[in-house]
């Protein structure tokens, strides 16, 4: 094989592979990248058998074939370059790989193209278009929600629930729980998949400038079109819990708050909270809510924010992380916290919020 692309065209599509190659994986094969060379273009592939992206670029194929190079040292490779031509070029004994540009030159060893797995195919099916910028939104709204916990396997993704005139995300852990709903004129049956993490991940680094991405969904894998990339995800074999039982109906007091005079108390208050359980209390009072922390090790800390309120006097713990995720996502001007009282479910939301809907229910800790 042998071919002559572009420095900036290939480092755009091996940046994206990044995300997606296992850097201590037990497989060799793994850690590299599959290039296929033909007619007028270079077809890049990664992935770790659970995730994996198919791209392409525009080259000149002096040679068709194809090969395997380590992903992660030749994207280190490409990068480091000069803005020019690049040549990939294949010894006729197969064992070695030049690649070249300007008066560099390097010899990388590559693995047999044969050992490299195969993905599944999306054709045949039927992909739906789905706006890339609420996607993506949903994406960086429900994310973090996520469980790290790898025994709850069913908590490890975000389910996604497109319908004809809506398309929505939730995730939750168990403590905390994000959900997303926009407007869209999908035409589209009611669906309901679990995406893993990892696949929320390079689905949201897809995604440019909003443009619009395809999806379908096989037997077992879900896919993920854009352009000329192809996202390819092995499905989660497991129900996502009853979400809507979650999110409490009776919260029947309220508090406006400056997103950004709050976020920036709970940032400061935290800073001595328990480092284990980043505790911090909210204290409602007449008119003010007082934020504390305290800590046997470290001390104690407060910061008064006036506000509107004057229901009961309260007091309601918090893990300091949960609630800056939330403000670290929303962009309103002003958040709003629900809550009924110190045991019970919150709900914070931000307030104003255009072209879409945003419900974060929040479990007050027992400290």
């Amino acid at each position: 094989m042998e071919l002559v692309v572009r420095k900036s065209d290939l480092l755009k599509e091996l940046a994206l592979l990044q995300g997606i190659v296992e850097r201590k994986t037990t497989i060799p094969i793994l850690a590299n990248v599959l290039l296929e060379a033909d007619g007028d273009a270079v077809s890049l592939l990664a992935t770790d058998l659970d995730v994996g992206l198919r791209s392409r670029c525009a080259a000149t194929v002096v040679r068709s074939g194809t090969l395997t190079l380590p992903a992660k040292k030749l994207f280190e490779i490409v990068n480091a370059l000069p803005d020019t031509e690049i040549r990939i070029t294949e010894d006729k004994g197969g064992k070695a790989v030049t690649v070249a540009a300007d008066r560099f030159e390097s010899r990388m060893q590559t693995l047999p193209a044969g050992e490299f797995p195969t993905p599944p195919e999306a054709d045949g099916l039927a992909f739906t278009s789905l706006p890339g910028s609420e996607l993506k939104r949903m994406i960086t709204h429900t994310r973090f929600a996520i469980t790290s916990e790898d025994t709850r396997y069913f908590l490890n993704g975000a389910q996604l629930v497109l319908q004809p005139d809506a398309m929505s995300m939730v995730a939750t852990d168990g403590h905390r729980l994000a959900l997303v709903r926009v407007p869209a004129e999908l035409g589209a049956e009611r669906t309901d998949v679990l995406l893993p993490r990892k696949t929320l991940n390079e689905v949201a680094r897809l995604i440019e400038d909003g443009s619009p991405i395809e999806f379908a969904q096989g037997e077992n894998h879900l896919f993920f079109r854009s352009g000329d990339r192809l996202l390819i995800s092995r499905k989660i074999d497991a129900n996502f819990p009853a979400y809507e039982r979650v999110i409490p109906k009776a919260n029947d007091k309220r508090i406006d708050f400056d997103r950004t005079r709050l976020a920036a108390a709970v940032r400061r208050v935290r800073l001595l909270s328990n480092e284990r359980s980043k505790a911090v209390k909210f204290v409602m009072g007449t008119d003010q809510v007082e934020i504390t922390s305290s800590s046997p090790e470290l001390g104690e800390a407060h910061e008064v924010i006036p506000v509107d309120y004057d229901a009961a006097a309260m007091q309601i713990c918090f893990n300091a992380d949960y609630v800056d995720n939330f403000l670290g996502v929303v962009d309103t001007d002003q958040v709003q916290l629900e809550f009924k009282d110190e045991v019970s479910q919150a709900v914070m939301r931000p307030i104003g919020a255009e072209g879409y809907e945003y419900t974060y229910v929040i479990m007050p800790m027992r400290v």
